[in-house]
């Protein structure tokens, strides 16, 4: 039997999860005080801060920290990869340490995860980082040389759905066609072509459907005729883009269940907005699926959003149904996605990379 620690730093939390084999003993979340990580300049100067605190409730639950075969990390912003397990390199590290592909909680995960994993002798890995990049070299044209699509997605929750969703099939994840829909704060549509994500929107740079907080793509002119117009500064048109775009600046809210709400009492606005989501979702199912020939085995809806079943999910149905089966994965259960990982490497199942 093979004790697995896993370790996902998010912006407020820190979430710890213990596994024996693929059954999971414990879960927990850490919540931070927002004030508290305020009083750190950068993301790598919370370091201390997260790792005490991961100690200090393994040694409040009685845990031994030497008990673990090894210790998987949230993969951070580094450079684009294929997808995989990675062994944690001094590379990494400082890459991560010094935010040179840009700042991130989940960089912490690697640094926190290696230093642990350092102290008892095992192995640390992280694994399907955000910056996977499976892309066919056509997949990134934009349209202008000045400017390169970018492979930026969901990609630990999409690979562990798409390997899930393969196992329900009865097939091998690398003999289907595949279409991903990851639904959260931030929306990403992937084509997997026998296991590689040969195609998918930019969920984290205004790239495809809008999302509860997010713009997505905007038409282009009238977004230059914004940014010029002396209203805004480059921070605020930012946060259109990624914080306060979408349903929040539609309907002020990115709770869907409050959206949904309005609906249900006959709020037209809100069906107006929250059928175009459900429109633009679907018309880029419909990309992904030109992308792969139409020739399309399965679709799996995921993320948060998948668990809103009045609207929603089955809209989406009704109108993509007819590409292929489509099967819902409520929620995105990261760290169970990353035990996972690390125990294929454990078992011998796969070969950890090396970054």
């Amino acid at each position: 039997m093979y004790k697995i620690l896993v370790i996902n730093p998010g912006s407020t939390s820190t979430k710890i999860a213990v596994y024996e084999d693929e059954n999971q003993r414990l879960k927990k979340v850490i919540d931070h005080d927002v004030n508290e990580l305020k009083k750190y300049k950068t993301v790598a100067d919370q370091y201390e801060l997260r790792k005490n605190t991961i100690l200090q409730f393994l040694n409040e639950e009685g845990i031994n920290l030497h008990s673990f075969s090894a210790i998987i990390g949230r993969g951070g912003l580094l450079r684009p990869i294929p997808s995989g397990t990675y062994e944690i390199t001094d590379q990494m590290l400082e890459e991560l340490q010094k935010a040179k592909y840009g700042e991130h909680e989940s960089n912490l995960g690697a640094l926190i995860a290696n230093e642990l994993a350092e102290q008892i002798g095992v192995k640390a890995y992280i694994a399907d980082p955000v910056v996977v990049d499976e892309m066919e070299d056509i997949a990134r044209v934009s349209g202008h040389p000045f400017f390169q699509r970018k492979s930026i997605f969901h990609a630990l929750n999409q690979k562990a759905v798409a390997r899930s969703l393969s196992e329900k099939l009865g097939r091998d994840y690398y003999d289907l066609n595949l279409i991903v829909v990851h639904m959260g704060g931030g929306i990403s549509i992937g084509a997997h072509k026998k296991g590689r994500v040969i195609d998918v929107n930019n969920a984290l740079d205004g790239d495809g459907p809008f999302t509860p907080e997010r713009s997505g793509t905007l038409p282009l002119v009238g977004f230059i005729d914004l940014c010029y117009s002396g209203k805004y500064s480059e921070g605020e048109i930012r946060k259109f883009i990624k914080g306060n775009g979408g349903l929040i600046a539609y309907l002020g809210t990115n709770d869907v269940r409050e959206v949904v709400k309005r609906i249900k009492n006959g709020d037209k606005k809100a069906e107006l907005v929250y059928s175009g989501l459900i429109h633009q979702i679907v018309k880029w199912i419909g990309k992904m699926s030109a992308v792969l020939n139409f020739d399309v085995d399965a679709i799996a809806l995921t993320g948060g959003m998948a668990y809103e079943n009045e609207f929603l999910v089955p809209q989406i149905k009704e109108k993509v149904s007819f590409i292929a089966p489509v099967y819902v994965f409520p929620g995105g259960d990261e760290e169970k996605a990353l035990a996972l990982a690390a125990l294929r490497v454990l078992k011998k199942e796969e070969q950890a990379k090396t970054y």
